[in-house]
């Protein structure tokens, strides 16, 4: 087990991490930019590095400095936390260079899984249910307008690199495609530096429903249940509730079995979730895979009785997970 770990966030995820670490027994050391010295995460740990200056593509997003930080400390192994570098890969891969490990899945998961139109074109191949749609590079508005016909209206536009509810465009008739197109490609151009869309069917009345996964080094994957975030606003969830009120015992294995099969074809390790939409008969459709800890993590927490953040740190430090499949008990429901 790892003696020191270097937290690579700030906030209560920083905060969150800390706490379980002291549990373990485990050193921590924070990073911070200057507009934080004050902050929780760097009064809690036990040693704190500043990284520069408040803007964050100075501090807390230079892969560089991190790594630096790490090494002058003595971490054995950083953990990402969420948002900044979580899913970057190359950070990860030079981690890896550095003989750091990174509490996180595998550099190939967060390459393939980071690309939401390489990792619907996977779980395809993986025989996991994926929406209808076309997934390779649309050239213009009149290729677009086309293929949004052979769908079948209603389509969503959707930006390859997308998050946080950019770049997407619902659209209904030709018209709304003409329009959508362009402006879904130049936010994804702006938010992502990269304007690559695909079209997908749109699903009437949907739910959105991911699945928390959790596996390790030596190909033991299971599923800790759903949680439900169909309660968002402006494609950002708003409210996450676990279990969800819409799924049965059938229907969560079902969709905890798909999850597994994804992450078992990218040899999947750590705490990850697999979205779905899912429409008003209860048919389920892969959205998107997060390789890392999510920010609602704890509500799966609360009734699985699991530490999440504890099973990413053993699984990085090489442990084969203590869990089998039939352990895992939902008891009672958490928002």
């Amino acid at each position: 087990m790892f003696k020191k770990i270097l937290i690579a966030n700030r906030g209560e995820i920083a905060c969150r991490i800390i706490k379980t670490a002291r549990q373990m027994g485990i050193a921590t050391i924070a990073v911070y930019s200057e507009a934080d010295a004050d902050a929780l995460h760097v009064e809690l740990a036990d040693e704190a590095v500043l990284l520069g200056p408040p803007p964050v593509s100075e501090s807390y997003l230079v892969a560089e400095k991190i790594i630096e930080a790490a090494q002058d400390s003595g971490a054995e192994a950083v953990h990402p936390g969420y948002g900044f570098l979580s899913e970057n890969a190359g950070f990860a891969e030079a981690l890896a260079a550095q003989g750091i490990a990174f509490i996180g899945p595998n550099v190939a998961a967060i390459r393939v899984m980071g690309d939401k139109i390489e990792s619907k074109k996977f779980a395809r191949d993986a025989k996991v249910n994926t929406v209808p749609g076309h997934l390779s590079t649309i050239a213009d508005t009149d290729e677009a307008i086309k293929i949004a016909k052979d769908v079948g209206y209603p389509v969503m536009i959707k930006a390859s690199a997308g998050g946080g509810g950019k770049g997407m465009r619902i659209a209904h008739n030709d018209d709304d495609v003409a329009l959508g197109f362009d402006s879904a490609r130049n936010e994804a151009r702006s938010s992502f530096g990269d304007d690559r869309v695909f079209i997908e069917k749109y699903i009437v009345e949907p739910r959105h429903i991911e699945i928390q996964i959790l596996g390790d080094k030596h190909g033991n994957i299971i599923h800790l249940g759903e949680r439900e975030c169909s309660i968002q606003r402006r494609n950002q969830k708003i409210i996450e509730e676990a279990p969800s009120p819409f799924v049965d015992k059938k229907m969560r294995k079902a969709m905890g079995e798909q999850a597994i099969v994804l992450a078992r074809a990218v040899n999947y390790e750590s705490a990850g979730t697999v979205e779905f939409i899912v429409d008003k008969n209860k048919n389920f459709f892969f959205l998107e895979m997060n390789t890392r800890i999510q920010v609602e993590h704890p509500v799966t927490e609360l009734v699985t009785g699991i530490d999440l953040v504890e099973q990413m740190i053993r699984v990085a430090a090489g442990e084969k997970l203590s869990l089998k499949q039939s352990d895992i008990k939902i008891n009672g429901w958490a928002i």
